[in-house]
């Protein structure tokens, strides 16, 4: 979480695998698409969703780390973009024709700035976006404040949660 953020968006599964089903739903007239790709990590649930909805039998993944942070709080700053695990190399040459690349949140921008590069001809989608990144997406269902963190199902632990008005 960068410097500022105080509002927590915490999202159930029921509730992500509706989002993510929406998703599909809105991009079901944007293809034709003959590959998925998964920006790992947080793209893996939605992007198995989607897959299955749209009946794309080609997955791909990308693995790709833009947060940091430490031992106490890990991976709650963006940081610099690194490409841990490459995209195959028949897609990269295609330079994403007739590729979806799919992930769960758009913040900064950051991933998919990059990921453009490389797939310029690619559809970008994902479940959530903040208005730093959401010029980089061609299609999502939510945008939520960019000083809101979205608390994912697969983050997330059952806990009492204060009341939103509780000073």
């Amino acid at each position: 979480m960068t410097a500022g953020q105080e509002k927590f968006f915490p999202v159930s599964w029921e509730q992500f695998h509706r989002d993510a089903r929406a998703l599909a739903w809105r991009l079901a007239g944007q293809g034709p698409f003959d590959t998925l790709v998964a920006v790992t990590r947080g793209g893996l649930v939605p992007a198995a969703i989607v897959a299955r909805e749209l009946n794309l039998r080609i997955v791909e993944t990308v693995s790709v780390s833009s947060y940091a942070g430490d031992a106490t709080a890990p991976e709650t700053e963006q940081g610099g973009v690194e490409i841990l695990k490459p995209i195959a190399a028949d897609i990269l040459a295609a330079r994403g024709a007739g590729v979806l690349v799919v992930d769960d949140l758009v913040d900064t921008g950051a991933t998919l700035r990059r990921l453009r590069e490389l797939l310029p001809r690619a559809h970008y989608a994902t479940v959530y976006a903040k208005p730093a990144g959401r010029p980089l997406v061609d299609t999502f269902v939510t945008e939520v404040s960019q000083d809101t963190w979205i608390n994912f199902p697969w983050d997330l632990g059952l806990a009492f949660q204060p009341p939103i008005g509780r000073g």
